[in-house]
């Protein structure tokens, strides 16, 4: 298991605690109890008691650590660590367990909760880029029949081209793209022979 990163740090009680402290002793108990935290619930007692030999007063800081043959520790931080990391254990083993029973009865494949897969999500995506029909086409652009023949040239074109726009490129969700064209659609309700040539 990797280090865990944080410690529940109580302010109201840290406050009560060092309210007639200086600076400096307030800074060295925080180093202290971080050095704690990173070396795995003890610091060497000479090192801390170097530490608060050079500063003021630092029998303050001192008295906040117990000893043993282990080394140093302050009492509460070692509390808190054992609470963190036996509620991480926990957490652990119950979701390990309930994967495990959803894993025999087959229910995480109708659990939203569950990662999908990498090609479920391409599938979402190549239904986003699935050709629509033609009247799907023209029912989803939902314009006026004057732009009937403007749709219908643009629609032909994608396909023809592999369902690319004109520079080329791949559409990858045609409503939208759709959405994006119809500004520079024309309408029309000139006579049949121009219509065609437009088209062309």
């Amino acid at each position: 298991m990797s280090k865990d990163p944080a410690f529940l740090f109580y302010s109201s009680d840290f406050l009560t605690g060092t309210m007639f402290w200086t600076n400096e002793q307030v800074g060295l108990y925080v180093r202290m109890l971080c050095a704690q935290h990173q070396h795995g619930g003890r610091i060497d007692t000479n090192v801390l008691r170097t530490q608060c030999d050079s500063i003021t007063n630092g029998e303050l800081v001192y008295s906040k650590f117990k000893h043993d043959t282990l080394g140093s520790y302050n009492e509460r931080l070692q509390i808190e660590m054992e609470k963190r990391a036996a509620k991480s254990v926990k957490a652990k083993q119950s979701v390990e367990s309930r994967w495990e029973k959803q894993k025999n009865k087959g229910a995480y494949e109708r659990n939203t909760n569950v990662i999908r897969s990498e090609n479920e999500n391409e599938n979402e995506i190549v239904n986003k880029n699935t050709i629509p029909e033609l009247n799907e086409f023209l029912k989803y652009a939902n314009l006026s029949s004057d732009y009937k023949y403007s749709l219908t040239a643009k629609y032909e074109q994608w396909v023809a081209d592999g369902w690319k726009d004109g520079n080329g490129k791949k559409i990858k969700n045609w409503k939208v793209k759709l959405k994006s064209t119809i500004p520079y659609l024309r309408p029309f309700k000139q006579s049949e022979p121009e219509i065609i040539k437009y088209l062309e």
